[in-house]
C-alpha cells in the first residue's frame, strides 16, 4: 500500500524511516521491493547519472525525465524529487510553476529544496498549491560555490544557530520533513528534538528519525571515494569491472557466446541457402 505523508509522521521518535535516492525504474522497483520507506530522486544524478561536476547543471527537465521512471516502479515507497538549482530560486512564481509540472508530470507525492529561513514564502506557496515540501538544510550542494566546497555544517555556535532557527521557519512554512546534510550529530539530535515534523540525516548521526544515502555509494558502485557517512553494503565497482573486463577477452577469444547461447535451425535449410 501506498505510503503517506501521515504514515511517515506517525513515525516520529519510533520508528526510523529509510530513504534512499534512485534515478531509474529498475532500481527504484529493487528498493520498493526490499521495503525502503521513501525514494529521493535527488539532482545528485547531475554527478551519479549524467556525469557533471557537481549539480548545478540539472535541469526540471532531467527531474521529470528521471522522477516519471521512478514513480512508475515505486507503488509503495513514497517518493521525493528535487527542485533542481534555479527551479525555484528567482521568484515564488517559478518555484510554484516548477514545483506543478514535476508534481504533475510525474506523479511523485512531494518535491524537496535547499534552503533556510530565505525560502519559506516559496514552500508556503508551493504548499498553498497543494504540494507536499521536505526542506533541506546544512550542507546544501546547490550553494557549493557560496560554501567554499562540501563541508560540515553548523560546527560555529553562530551556524549552530541559524541551522536551527531555519529548521524552525521551515516547520512553520509547512514542511512535513527536513533533510539534514553533513550536520554534527549532537545538533542534528536537538534539531530532531525541537521540531516536531521528520529529520532525515545524510550525514547528521544516529539521532535523526530517518536516514537517506546515495545509492551508488552505498553499494560501492561508482568506485569513487565516498564520504565518511556512507556505509558501504556492496562492492559493486569491482564485482562489475571484472564482468566487463571477462567479457571483453571472452569476445576476443571467440569462448562466448559457446553453443549454450545460441540457436538452431536445420541443416538442409542451411545446405539448400548455400546452393
Amino acid at each position: 500500500m501506498k505510503k503517506t505523508i501521515f504514515d511517515l509522521l506517525s513515525r516520529k521518535g519510533s520508528s526510523p524511516i529509510s530513504m534512499l535516492t534512485a534515478y531509474d525504474y529498475p532500481t527504484a522497483r529493487m528498493m520498493n521491493e526490499a521495503g525502503v520507506d521513501m525514494i529521493l530522486v535527488g539532482d545528485s544524478l547531475g554527478n551519479v547519472i549524467l556525469g557533471y561536476e557537481n549539480t548545478l547543471a540539472v535541469t526540471v527537465d532531467d527531474m521529470i525525465h528521471h522522477g516519471k521512471a521512478v514513480c512508475r516502479a515505486a507503488q509503495d515507497a513514497f517518493v521525493v524529487i528535487d527542485m533542481p538549482f534555479m527551479s525555484y530560486q528567482a521568484s515564488v512564481e517559478d518555484a510554484v510553476r516548477n514545483a506543478g509540472r514535476i508534481l504533475k508530470e510525474t506523479g511523485c507525492q512531494a518535491v524537496k529544496l535547499e534552503g533556510g529561513a530565505e525560502y519559506t514564502d516559496r514552500i508556503r506557496a508551493i504548499i498553498q498549491a497543494g504540494i507536499p515540501v521536505v526542506g533541506h538544510i546544512g550542507l546544501t550542494p546547490q550553494s557549493v560555490n557560496t560554501m567554499g566546497g562540501y563541508r560540515v555544517q553548523g560546527k560555529s555556535l553562530k551556524d549552530a544557530q541559524k541551522l536551527l532557527e531555519d529548521a524552525k521557519a521551515l516547520e512553520e512554512a509547512g514542511v512535513f520533513a527536513i533533510t539534514l546534510e553533513c550536520v554534527p550529530e549532537a545538533l542534528a539530535q536537538l534539531i530532531t528534538e525541537r521540531c516536531g515534523v521528520l529529520t532525515i540525516g545524510i550525514g547528521a548521526g544516529r539521532y535523526c528519525d530517518g536516514q537517506v544515502l546515495v545509492y551508488q555509494d552505498m553499494l560501492g558502485y561508482a568506485g569513487n571515494i565516498a564520504p565518511k557517512f556512507v556505509k558501504k553494503y556492496a562492492d559493486l565497482h569491482n564485482t562489475m569491472l571484472e564482468a566487463f573486463k571477462q567479457y571483453k577477452i571472452e569476445c576476443a577469444e571467440r569462448s562466448f557466446p559457446g553453443e549454450e547461447h545460441t540457436f538452431a535451425i536445420s541443416e538442409e535449410i542451411i545446405k539448400e541457402l548455400r546452393g
